[in-house]
């Protein structure tokens, strides 16, 4: 059955039922679990257990020591903010997290007080159902097309993009060597070597990849890693060579958010004559616990 006949299906039942059950049944459409249940596929499970076995091997906040300007940049931020890695922890772990006292949504305003206002939270990946929307609701068909996620981190893009598309290749270009080998870990564990590639590189040194590239995810991938002239030199090495017609950028913020804060760009990385932004239906419902707000950070961009 396809989503008109079953629209007129649903309709159908709606028209027959007593006008003073009416009102039950709509709540119960509106906040029962029962069809939210129907929503979690094998895909969702497959991904949960992904990020079940990189949890094992993270810190909390999902960073690294090392990851020193990452951590000073969320720490300058006006509000306080924390990292919580969207792929690896979604609002119930979460919850569960502040249940256990090992996490918080909220800080002290005044020390000893009961003042309290919430906390930011940043994500260097996308959560689960970021990734469902992404590939099921903003990408076309990828039939045949190389995915090209920069800054692949844990991985979640990729395993995405197994799970929720039919992209022949999905690559991963990822600078930091421990994440290239969680990465490999899990794309060996799941079986997903047939089309994963992870490469340990900075971006700038792929240009052929990004040459024969049809599809480009960057999230959140440049500004914590990265100082501006480094940006720079990425963004300008990616709007050369990522040239082909009617390829497709994804990015997280906008891309004009990315270059607005880089001080100095001075039109060297000039978008007018690059890329233009296409619609995205944001009104996609994919269980009770999607977030518009979140999927409204995606962006989307033809390649002219």
């Amino acid at each position: 059955m396809n989503y008109l006949d079953a629209q007129t299906e649903i309709m159908r039942v709606i028209s027959q039922v007593e006008p003073r059950e009416l009102p039950k049944l709509i709540d119960w459409m509106k906040n029962s679990g029962d069809l939210d249940d129907r929503l979690i596929d094998s895909q969702r499970v497959i991904l949960q257990n992904i990020a079940e076995d990189l949890r094992t091997c993270m810190p909390l906040e999902a960073m690294f020591s090392f990851e020193t300007l990452a951590i000073q940049k969320t720490q300058q931020n006006i509000n306080p903010t924390v990292h919580v890695d969207a792929f690896l922890y979604d609002d119930e772990a979460v919850d569960l997290l502040c249940e256990e006292g090992k996490m918080s949504r909220n800080y002290c305003l005044t020390c000893g007080s009961q003042k309290t206002a919430p906390l930011e939270f940043i994500s260097h990946s996308f959560s689960i159902l970021d990734l469902q929307f992404l590939f099921q609701h903003v990408l076309p068909d990828l039939t045949g097309k190389l995915v090209v996620d920069v800054g692949s981190r844990l991985g979640a893009v990729l395993y995405g993009g197994y799970m929720y598309s039919s992209a022949s290749r999905l690559v991963g270009v990822e600078m930091t060597a421990e994440f290239v080998q969680l990465q490999s870990m899990a794309v060996e564990k799941y079986g997903f070597t047939d089309r994963i590639q992870v490469i340990h590189a900075d971006i700038c040194s792929q240009v052929t990849l990004l040459q024969e590239a049809d599809v480009l995810i960057m999230n959140n991938v440049f500004e914590y890693f990265l100082d501006p002239g480094g940006q720079m030199a990425a963004w300008q090495c990616i709007c050369q060579n990522f040239r082909k017609k009617n390829s497709l950028l994804v990015t997280v913020p906008s891309i004009h958010e990315s270059l607005t804060t880089l001080e100095g760009n001075n039109g060297m990385v000039d978008i007018r004559q690059w890329i233009v932004e296409e619609p995205v239906n944001y009104d996609a419902y994919l269980g009770r616990d999607c977030d518009a707000e979140s999927f409204k950070q995606i962006h989307l961009y033809r390649v002219l």
